[in-house]
């Protein structure tokens, strides 16, 4: 009962990560405008994001304009798409793993040690899923916020974190968790296989050593 709910709890927290995963890659809310000094009625918001940048009137009308060329983004956003897009499809795969691993699962048989590593394959991936997804995220923040504290750039051309970023921290984490809880499950399967493992060589023993004994007895007494 207490392994399936490990289980169930591992699977659960990469599918919240890998679906945050998925929404930031296409979100535009990476970079937003920053609202500073006399600029306080908010007319206009301009998001900067992977694939397009937005324009959001106070009248709820909202433009979007997807980027004409890759080379024309900042360097951090072209890294960080790749980084996304190849975080994406590690989220697919490790789910699909951690699903075939599952122990109501029956099309991978019904043999636990087999399950174990699958499952230990699926909980690595979501981890490196994670760490992949820390990485743009932490570097797009940490150039926000150079920028902002920069004297020399402009009041129009800060940014502030947007939405996307806080997605992502959270993200991150559920998928570091869910993989750490799905490793440390496999882990303690193997301690119980070994612990079934080695009481019948005990009792094995036990009964040789009763075997000698009354052997040995027969002997002296013949």
């Amino acid at each position: 009962m207490a392994a399936g709910a490990l289980q169930v709890a591992g699977l659960v927290l990469g599918s919240i990560g890998s679906i945050g995963t998925f929404a930031i890659t296409g979100m535009p809310q990476w970079r937003v405008t920053a609202f500073i000094e006399n600029n306080v009625v908010v007319f206009e918001t301009f998001w900067e994001g992977l694939w397009m940048n937005c324009l959001r009137q106070a009248s709820f009308r909202m433009q979007c304009k997807v980027y004409d060329s890759l080379l024309d983004l900042p360097p951090d956003l072209q890294a960080s798409r790749g980084l996304m897009c190849s975080a994406s499809a590690l989220a697919f795969l490790a789910f699909a793993v951690t699903i075939l691993g599952m122990k109501c699962t029956q099309c991978t048989g019904n043999d636990d040690r087999i399950k174990g590593y699958i499952l230990l394959a699926g909980g690595i991936t979501f981890i490196l899923t994670g760490i992949i997804v820390l990485i743009p995220v932490c570097f797009v923040a940490h150039n926000v916020i150079r920028d902002f504290y920069n004297p020399v750039v402009t009041l129009a051309e800060k940014r502030e974190l947007g939405e996307a970023l806080y997605i992502g921290w959270v993200s991150a984490f559920c998928l570091v968790v869910g993989g750490a809880i799905l490793c440390s499950f496999c882990r303690c399967t193997e301690k119980t296989r070994s612990y079934r493992y080695s009481a019948p060589s005990q009792r094995t023993a036990y009964h040789s050593q009763r075997r000698a004994e009354s052997a040995y007895s027969k002997s002296q007494y013949v």
